[in-house]
């Protein structure tokens, strides 16, 4: 097997990465096989792609409804511009946040610009959750909403646009 992916090879790998890597001890022996290149190949067109900037971050999306975690709700709050750096950190840290993020606030109507996500079985495991992470870190007087979910949207990875697309896009 070739140790370099062609153009077509490299495409079809996209589309695989964008369908999630296969639970398998090694996913990359996966999508070779399904490539017909070899582990090394893949793994080099992955390092390259990476290197260039192509990948922001690489997680997991985990399906937390089918493990029983139905009771997930969004922190969000309000915190000084020069704190939520720290703050983010912080709470990032924490025990039981699976995200921390920060975004821009939407005056008038959105004044949150940090947001947690928490996924517990139960809403009461959730709320005493985030009140002992608020009075922790010196937050429970900071304004803020607990947003519980009420329906589940897909979940996905990335998707990827081909070279002409963002050309297009941009030009």
């Amino acid at each position: 097997m070739n140790s370099v992916l062609n153009d077509l090879q490299a495409m079809q790998l996209r589309r695989l990465l964008e369908a999630g890597l296969p639970l398998a001890a090694r996913p990359y022996q996966v999508l070779a096989e399904r490539l017909g290149a070899s582990e090394d190949a893949v793994l080099e067109q992955v390092r390259l792609w990476n290197e260039s900037g192509l990948f922001r971050r690489v997680g997991l999306v985990i399906k937390h409804r089918a493990m029983g975690f139905r009771a997930n709700a969004m922190l969000v709050m309000d915190i000084p511009d020069e704190q939520v750096d720290e703050v983010g950190r912080k709470l990032g840290e924490a025990a039981g946040v699976n995200l921390c993020y920060q975004r821009p606030r939407r005056l008038p109507d959105w004044p949150y610009n940090l947001f947690c996500m928490v996924h517990g079985r139960e809403r009461q495991q959730v709320c005493q959750l985030i009140d002992a992470l608020l009075a922790e870190h010196g937050l429970s007087e900071v304004p803020h909403q607990l947003l519980f979910s009420t329906r589940a949207f897909k979940q996905c990875g990335g998707r990827f646009a081909p070279p002409a697309a963002l050309e297009l896009a941009h030009g």
